[in-house]
């Protein structure tokens, strides 16, 4: 048998590519057409309702899915935002989804779990009171609530940390060894284990160590998954590239001479930053990296520019936009998935997204077993 989920602030599906073939889609949402057109096309998405999640009820939610799924915007929640937290207009649609859970608690409907993604921003926004808002709204709707931190990083080379909150109706039988007693590294991040300090009594009563195993070594680097021709992402001419490179400060223009002087051929990436400069003065830089990792895709609404790819070979230095295709990569996603044709929309789609191999981890190691102790208790008390 399948399990069931919901899938809110849907995007492309990359929740839904995480669960895998195993997992059934009852019900969709996004608010973005040209995300719920990519949505579609992927997926088939008879059960995507492309609506704004304020103008959704329980009537709207077909079923009883086992799993309730949540990628809610960040931007409020996020370094680089304004600092709104849960009272933004973008980051504050936790509210209308918690409502519709809420909603599906009343009438029976209870998703065994429901997970929320976001960014770890979200651990210390208005000093951990939004946090202990999202996990104290679980405890009073009847779940246990624990949360982890994983990083991209472990599976895929895009270093990406993300908080992941997870809850379980607290009817539900655990299996031995799926939650602990303490914090173990490095799911629960000092920042996670300070959050959860903050969090009312009766909440942290109802809390979680979730215990999950470290994924198998990572194979992969950044300039495996770099596109020889990248299509419609070429390269820069010799003068904006050297424009870059005049943007560097000393220490980062150190890096490339650095890699320079390998001899070989070396793929980095490069981020433009608003930075202080020695006078104290507001200017955008340009930061590389060289460590076979990329920087975390960012879209413009995340308040950070589109990352660059720089490749030194000997004296030479080229670079270029990253293209969609290597974002698709570094959040997991095969080359089979069709895209949007739009540079742009292709890149807002892929960095708003959740990385598929994440997904997989945790559902592999957590979702599934506890989905599965539910079904042999109801197949024995049969």
């Amino acid at each position: 048998m399948e399990h069931t989920f919901y899938e809110f602030f849907a995007g492309g599906g990359m929740a839904r590519a995480g669960l895998g073939s195993g997992w059934k889609c009852l019900f969709a949402n996004d608010f973005d057409p040209k995300k719920g057109r990519i949505y579609r096309f992927n997926w088939g998405g008879a059960e995507l309702k492309t609506a704004d999640i304020w103008s959704l009820t329980t009537k709207d939610i077909p079923g009883a899915a086992e799993l309730a799924w949540g990628s809610f915007p960040c931007q409020d929640l996020s370094l680089a935002g304004g600092g709104a937290g849960l009272k933004g207009g973008r980051s504050g649609t936790f509210r209308p989804f918690w409502n519709l859970m809420r909603g599906l608690v009343e009438e029976g409907r209870s998703p065994r779990l429901v997970v929320l993604e976001n960014v770890c921003g979200t651990l210390t926004s208005h000093n951990g009171k939004d946090f202990a808002i999202i996990c104290s709204a679980f405890e009073e709707e009847g779940y246990s609530v624990g949360a982890v931190v994983v990083d991209a990083e472990l599976f895929l080379p895009q270093s990406r940390p993300r908080l992941f909150i997870i809850g379980v109706r607290s009817d539900e039988y655990l299996p031995d060894g799926l939650t602990g007693s303490e914090p173990a590294s490095p799911w629960h991040t000092r920042a996670l284990v300070t959050a959860y300090r903050t969090l009312p009594a009766r909440t942290k009563r109802s809390w979680l160590w979730w215990r999950l195993p470290l994924p198998p070594e990572r194979k992969a680097n950044f300039a495996d998954l770099v596109e020889e021709f990248p299509g419609k992402a070429g390269w820069f001419t010799a003068e904006k590239t050297q424009h870059l490179l005049d943007m560097m400060s000393p220490v980062n223009w150190q890096k490339v001479a650095e890699a320079q002087r390998q001899g070989r051929r070396i793929v980095g990436a490069v981020y433009k930053r608003t930075r202080p400069n020695e006078l104290g003065q507001k200017v955008q830089r340009a930061e590389a990296r060289f460590d076979e990792i990329s920087g975390c895709l960012r879209t413009p609404a995340g308040g950070s520019s589109r990352q660059v790819v720089v490749v030194v070979d000997g004296k030479s230095v080229k670079a270029r936009l990253i293209s969609s295709r290597e974002t698709a990569r570094l959040m997991g996603l095969p080359d089979e998935y069709v895209l949007p044709a739009n540079y742009n929309e292709a890149y807002h789609l892929t960095g708003d997204g959740v990385v598929v191999p994440v997904v997989r981890h945790l559902a592999a190691n957590i979702f599934e077993p506890i989905l599965k102790m539910s079904r042999s208790r109801k197949t024995v008390a049969a």
